[in-house]
């Protein structure tokens, strides 16, 4: 196990800031990377070193793996940290740092490009006893697509077998839905994840999205560190999550962890990963959807109401590989929520909203925590996510957490690029919200939220 000494980050803005962080309370150097478009961002000065890798476009500098692996090799790092998004579930990335000697902190690259193929993925954890939903096996033509849609039964959704972040998930309600999507899926696929495979699979109308919080040595020792609720979504993308999640009963909550911990031990699975899936409400049941092998955007809310780091928990499975805690170990208490602040404007179909950010201040308080990756006077590009920072509230209860986000939210002033934090207020002073009663169509069927 190489040792881990100096760390290059391959990301940017607050998830960069949130791991350079970690690194330094772990005694651990690191090193930033930053785009023409990135070169005053915060995470760059905060970093003890820093290298530019290329121009504004993301393919010619964050999603340039050969660039980063050369610049931490020039810096004589021994590590590389992928954030999430980027090159973070990317194999061939993983494996380059292998090669390179460079410690790849997250799983192998063997078990990113087996859970990274969804199809394999789903037969992997059916194989562990993990619920799936009925689904087909990877298919390239019309014609095969047809006949796992006559056995399978609509309604479908149609998605791409190396797919993400619920990017080109096309639902299909007849075999004429399914014939015009398929061929416009396949292309997205194609250009997108650069493998034109798609595959089926049956349709919840009204479901709940929970994930699991695990982290794992790679010999097959796992602990989780509870669920989270993501339902609030646009695009089938977050937008605001909260745990523990509120749609779960015990009995039910216990099910979900014990059959998200026999799936990461399937895959000896290495460092922090999350288990994602649909919960059916009606019929009390849920199905493995994916699993993201990297840290993900909401890891704040886990954080806070386990009082475990798991950036920190991250640095040292891949110094050691060994667990820093037992399950045992693990406790839960309070709530938090999560609310993702994106330059975009909800009234116009969420489009993003460059622009220079004239005026910013972020809230603080009791159990409010901010992760952001912008300062005022910086101009947020057309180039990247328009994520701008989390605002994460936790308190004793569900009310006390909304209550604390919702004035945290008031006390937040930012003015340049339109934001969602309109839609957040609104959404936390919704009566069904508040009531915990939402599901993935949320902000779909909601349309008065919007703006």
């Amino acid at each position: 196990m190489p040792a881990l000494t100096k760390v290059l980050v391959a990301n940017r803005a607050e998830i960069a800031c949130r791991v350079i962080r970690g690194l330094r309370e772990a005694g651990v150097a690191s090193v930033a990377v930053y785009s023409e478009a990135d070169a005053d961002a915060p995470h760059v000065g905060l970093a003890d070193e820093s290298v530019a890798i290329g121009p504004a476009p993301a393919h010619k500098s964050y999603l340039d793996g050969d660039r980063i692996v050369a610049a931490a090799l020039e810096r004589r790092c021994d590590g590389v940290h992928p954030g999430y998004g980027f090159l973070s579930e990317n194999a061939g990335f993983a494996a380059a740092c292998e090669r390179a000697g460079l410690r790849f902190i997250g799983p192998a690259s063997a078990t990113i490009a087996l859970m990274g193929d969804k199809a394999r993925a789903r037969a992997t954890m059916a194989a562990a006893s993990v619920p799936v939903l009925p689904g087909s096996e990877a298919v390239l033509e019309r014609s095969d697509a047809g006949e796992a849609a006559e056995r399978l039964g609509f309604p479908l959704i149609l998605k791409a077998v190396a797919g993400g972040g619920g990017i080109g998930m096309v639902v299909c309600r007849s075999t004429a839905e399914l014939e015009k999507a398929f061929e416009p899926a396949k292309q997205r696929a194609a250009s997108v994840f650069r493998n034109p495979g798609l595959y089926l699979e049956r349709y919840v109308e009204r479901p709940r999205h929970v994930e699991v919080q695990v982290v794992g040595d790679g010999q097959g020792e796992v602990v989780h560190l509870f669920e989270r609720e993501c339902s609030i979504q646009r695009r089938h993308q977050k937008v605001l999550e909260e745990a523990p999640a509120p749609a779960l009963d015990d009995e039910t909550r216990a099910r979900l962890l014990e059959a998200a911990v026999r799936g990461a031990r399937q895959v000896r699975y290495e460092n922090a990963g999350t288990l994602e899936f649909l919960y059916d409400p009606d019929a009390g049941a849920f199905y493995f959807m994916e699993m993201n092998t990297r840290l993900q955007v909401e890891h704040p809310i886990t954080e806070a109401t386990t009082g475990r780091d798991l950036v920190r928990a991250q640095i040292e499975v891949a110094r050691s590989g060994r667990l820093p805690f037992a399950q045992a170990d693990v406790r839960r208490e309070g709530h938090a929520i999560e609310a993702r602040v994106y330059a975009e404007d909800p009234a116009r179909g969420f489009a993003p909203s460059p622009g220079k950010i004239e005026t910013l201040a972020w809230p603080d308080g009791d159990g409010i925590r901010v992760d952001a990756g912008y300062r005022q006077g910086q101009t947020v590009t057309p180039f990247y996510d328009p994520l701008l920072a989390k605002i994460v509230a936790s308190g004793r209860t569900r009310g006390e957490a909304i209550d604390r986000l919702r004035c945290a939210l008031e006390r937040t002033d930012l003015v340049g690029p339109r934001t969602n934090l309109a839609l957040h207020r609104r959404i936390l002073g919704d009566p069904a919200f508040n009531r915990g009663q939402y599901d993935t169509t949320y902000l779909t069927t909601r349309k008065d939220l919007l703006g």
